[in-house]
């Protein structure tokens, strides 16, 4: 069976399309959007914003081919705190047919880490203890996996919701206390854990260093790689003599304004878990929404 699942970022939109048999992506399309843009300043998703993602919605079905009345969709961080959500999911649903669901962080993180679990297991690397950071545009989560069991967190800051907010520094300062303080109350020797890491800022990251930019970028080379902080670090100063025009082929048209917070969130995570390196995966959100509803179809059948 077929299915198609969407993710609607803070900063991206992100479609599969998944066979529940074999567990395998039949195809998929993925754009920048800015959902998240202006939000900060207004508390809105503004009309612009909508427009891209009707736009994109619209590109993803005539490249795809699916139902946009089947599509399981789902949104994040940006709808969740956007005061007028209500309108903006209506509206994008009379102009495509698509009914998003605005999921909450801890949804969203238990989503991906099954999308990690799959893929740990897919790539034959340990899954029974490791770290998983996800850096969203608008949230970012940490999932503790354990032999005990799993702790998971979401900090509502993200790429581009710490980009564009008025007092950048205490409010970086806030996630580096809530990180300290999640880790204090855990009361667990992570050392040894492996750090998983996903979401554009990693995967990009993990293509520069791969020798990849955005038009050539292959997810399936990014999958399972260890990056090094040294080549973040050297990564970020590269990017910071680059052109314009330099910066967005290798990141991405969207992305350029948001990614030195990104590493910045990364390094962040790094420096705090004391951690060496990370193993990258592309795999995230919708791809656990596509394999969370195939295990329910087995289930009732």
């Amino acid at each position: 069976m077929k299915i198609t699942t969407i993710d609607l970022g803070s900063n991206s939109f992100r479609v599969l399309q998944y066979d529940c048999i074999t567990h395998q992506t039949i195809g998929e399309y993925e754009k920048t959007v800015g959902t998240a843009d202006g939000l900060m300043a207004n508390g809105t998703i503004s009309n612009e914003a909508i427009g891209r993602i009707i736009t994109a919605i619209d590109e993803g079905i005539k490249i795809l081919q699916y139902n946009p009345k089947e599509a399981i969709a789902v949104t994040t961080q940006a709808m969740r705190i956007a005061k007028n959500s209500k309108e903006v999911i209506e509206k994008i649903k009379e102009n495509t047919g698509i009914t998003f669901q605005i999921i909450d962080g801890e949804k969203e993180a238990n989503l991906t880490l099954l999308a990690i679990e799959y893929a740990l297991k897919r790539e034959k690397l340990p899954s029974d203890e490791f770290l998983l950071l996800d850096i969203g545009g608008g949230s970012t989560e940490l999932i503790v996996v354990s032999k005990d069991g799993k702790r998971v967190q979401s900090f509502p800051f993200g790429i581009v919701t710490l980009t564009q907010s008025t007092n950048q520094k205490a409010e970086f300062e806030a996630l580096t206390s809530y990180i300290k303080t999640f880790l204090q109350e855990l009361n667990q020797d992570i050392s040894q854990f492996p750090f998983i890491s996903t979401a554009g800022t990693p995967t990009t990251i993990c293509a520069v260093f791969l020798g990849m930019d955005y038009y050539n970028y292959d997810k399936n080379k990014v999958n399972g790689t260890k990056l090094f902080l040294q080549d973040i670090c050297k990564i970020q100063k590269d990017f910071s003599l680059m052109s314009s025009e330099e910066l967005m082929e290798k990141v991405g048209t969207g992305r350029t304004a948001y990614i030195d917070m990104g590493v910045e969130i990364f390094k962040l995570f790094f420096e705090i878990l004391k951690k060496e390196y990370s193993i990258v995966f592309d795999d995230g959100l919708r791809e656990g929404v596509a394999i969370d509803f195939c295990l329910k179809l087995k289930k009732n059948i």
